[in-house]
């Protein structure tokens, strides 16, 4: 133990020299340029060193701040985000430490009014559920992106049928929604389902990127073929207009909208399984609330409850929906970050779980309320639901 903490003071000592030194660099008006060059052509900025972290920003400004994960984009206001500009020069810094593992997503405010992009860090990450445009994006040293969540050689591809329209009785309103058949497709055979709402962001590239993890899976023999349905909660006619917020906030209506008129349509189409051991339902932030909410409400229809980064906070009510130990067992993996993302409530749930007749997987990342984090976990959820039999 003793030799441990010496290795961890050093390594700490390490990287506060590096970052001292670098700031030093940097002060110093002999040596700013070259040091700033450097930094910049080995796109090395924010320049990191074991769980230290120096953001850098160049330009005329009159204050600079660096909004984040790491500060609840502005609502944690413990975290000291306001920048420093160094004398006699257009160069602002703030230092910062963070978990070794840790991935975070940040943009920089000029002036308080403009929100940007980091112009000198190369990487980005699409945003939080309902976004839609990129952050920039810090990747700490032991922080590795899933291979699974890239296309890869050789790999069959599933087919994707996008966009089916379809008008609700119950809703009184149109639904679309995309429909996912794995390589191979056969009618003969019964496949599992999930069911996963904020479909449009489960499947965009720059978000969930889900077809290519589910590719990825089967053909790696990790999980066994099925067929997914993605709800997409805009408006066809105007897809600015998302509802999410209506009807994933634990919307009876919107429950028995899947129950009795969306799972019967997708039962008579496709060759999907009507045990509700195989048919899972997924979904992040209100999806994770919305999950957990069918699951346990409606346990013989959802056997399977994927929740990433739980709103629960949204409808408190959820827990005493979930802790009831008489209803039929349901199988969970839930997931949460632990830099300002759901994990006061996901622990809470947790609790209940541990003390209900359900069977649970549970994580926690060093990260928070992003695709980012959700991504790089749905391999972990689809194999746990899914696993292969071969």
């Amino acid at each position: 133990m003793r030799i441990f903490l010496l290795l961890a003071l050093s390594l700490n000592a390490y990287a506060q020299t590096s970052i001292h030194k670098t700031v030093k660099a940097l002060e110093d008006t002999h040596t700013r340029e070259e040091t700033f060059i450097q930094l910049q052509e080995a796109e090395n900025i924010p320049f990191i060193s074991d769980d230290s972290v120096l953001f850098i920003y160049r330009g005329e400004a009159r204050d600079v701040k660096w909004m984040g994960d790491f500060n609840g984009w502005g609502y944690n206001k413990a975290f000291q985000n306001i920048g420093r500009q160094l004398p006699g020069s257009d160069i602002w810094i703030l230092k910062a430490s963070f978990p070794r593992d840790a991935r975070l997503d940040y943009k920089l405010v000029i002036n308080n009014t403009d929100w940007i992009l980091d112009p000198l860090n190369p990487r980005h990450q699409w945003s939080g559920v309902g976004g839609g445009s990129p952050n920039s994006e810090l990747r700490m040293p032991l922080w590795k992106a899933d291979l699974v969540t890239f296309p890869q050689e050789s790999v069959a591809q599933g087919r994707l049928i996008k966009d089916i329209l379809f008008n609700s009785k119950l809703l009184s309103y149109q639904i679309m929604y995309s429909v996912y058949l794995p390589a191979q497709y056969d009618k003969s055979k019964t496949y599992p389902v999930l069911y996963v709402t904020d479909g449009y962001e489960y499947l965009h590239e720059n978000m969930g990127n889900i077809f290519t993890t589910l590719n990825n899976l089967i053909h790696q023999q990790k999980m066994e073929p099925i067929i997914a349905v993605f709800v997409d909660h805009r408006e066809p006619v105007n897809r600015l207009n998302n509802r999410r917020m209506t009807e994933l906030a634990m919307n009876e209506a919107y429950l028995n909208f899947f129950v009795n008129e969306l799972l019967p349509k997708i039962e008579v189409e496709y060759s999907v399984s009507r045990k509700a051991e195989e048919r899972a339902i997924l979904g992040t932030s209100m999806g994770g609330l919305t999950a957990a909410y069918f699951s346990f409400s409606r346990p013989d229809i959802f056997g399977l409850a994927g929740i990433q980064s739980p709103a629960f906070w949204f409808r408190p009510a959820i827990y005493t929906t979930c802790d009831n130990p008489e209803k039929p067992p349901v199988k969970v993996y839930m997931t949460t970050g632990v830099i300002n993302d759901a994990e006061e409530g996901a622990r809470k749930m947790k609790a209940i779980l541990d003390k209900n007749t359900c069977t649970y997987q549970y994580k926690e990342v060093n990260e928070g309320h992003s695709w980012g984090n959700w991504r790089n976990l749905l391999d972990d959820i689809l194999i746990y639901f899914f696993p292969s039999k071969a």
